[in-house]
């Protein structure tokens, strides 16, 4: 499920961020973000798009260029237009956020230097992440913490590296296993059971998880595994 911009807004990247109109649109779903720094930037989108600009479309523009300008964004379906004003525009030009009110369009600012490439690999982890199981919503925090930081192919990699190695098939089935132990809390006949397998099966098997993973006993190493496994469910490579 897309982020809203209200979404995008809540992430550690987009602290100090100020909404000055458009904010009953928040609730409408971000399909991406980009850095753009040219006046006709409306031609260029697909909506559903959130711009980040230091203000260069602005910086020469008069009233109604500047009105305009905006206007074509609302038109061509862009979600919002974040400025960073701090070099070549200080403030808002009044015409600009006279159009923004008048379009009801997201007009963000943000009175501090920030970092695009930061804000534009916040936005699009959280826009390009899974969606979290609902079996799994007590892991559902950590999960979002993990998405959010950009962390989490290295803690996938730490907790399942070695199985994730393997070819598709020996894969798929120790994964199936690894999650049906945990799940049992490594009750090897009820493990067996849910796989449909003999407990002789599940036995050896879990020796090769030992093998591969190491001590499987402890329950910091198991909510690790836990988590990993979500990630491993969503498609998260």
């Amino acid at each position: 499920m897309l982020p809203s911009l209200a979404d995008l807004l809540t992430l550690p990247a987009f602290a100090g961020a100020e909404v000055c109109s458009g904010q009953d649109r928040l609730t409408q779903p971000v399909t991406w973000v980009h850095v753009s720094e040219i006046a006709d930037a409306a031609r260029f989108l697909s909506g559903g798009e959130l711009l980040l600009s230091t203000g260069v479309p602005l910086m020469a523009a008069g009233e109604a260029e500047a009105a305009a300008y905006i206007r074509s964004l609302a038109v061509g379906g862009a979600q919002g237009l974040a400025l960073e004003l701090v070099r070549e525009v200080r403030a808002v030009p009044p015409a600009a956020l006279s159009a923004a009110h008048h379009c009801n369009f997201p007009l963000i600012v943000f009175r501090q230097e920030v970092s695009f490439a930061e804000l534009t690999r916040a936005a699009h982890a959280r826009i390009l992440r899974p969606p979290v199981h609902a079996a799994a919503s007590s892991l559902a925090p950590l999960l979002e913490a993990l998405y959010e930081t950009g962390r989490s192919g290295d803690f996938l990699t730490a907790q399942l590296g070695t199985l994730l190695a393997l070819p598709a098939r020996p894969r798929l089935t120790l994964l199936g296993t690894l999650g049906a132990l945990l799940e049992c809390n490594f009750n090897v006949a009820g493990a067996a059971r849910r796989l449909g397998v003999r407990r002789q099966t599940v036995y050896y098997r879990l020796e090769q998880l030992r093998a591969m993973l190491g001590d499987l006993s402890d329950p910091r190493r198991q909510l690790g595994l836990l988590l990993a496994l979500d990630m491993v469910g969503t498609g998260t490579p």
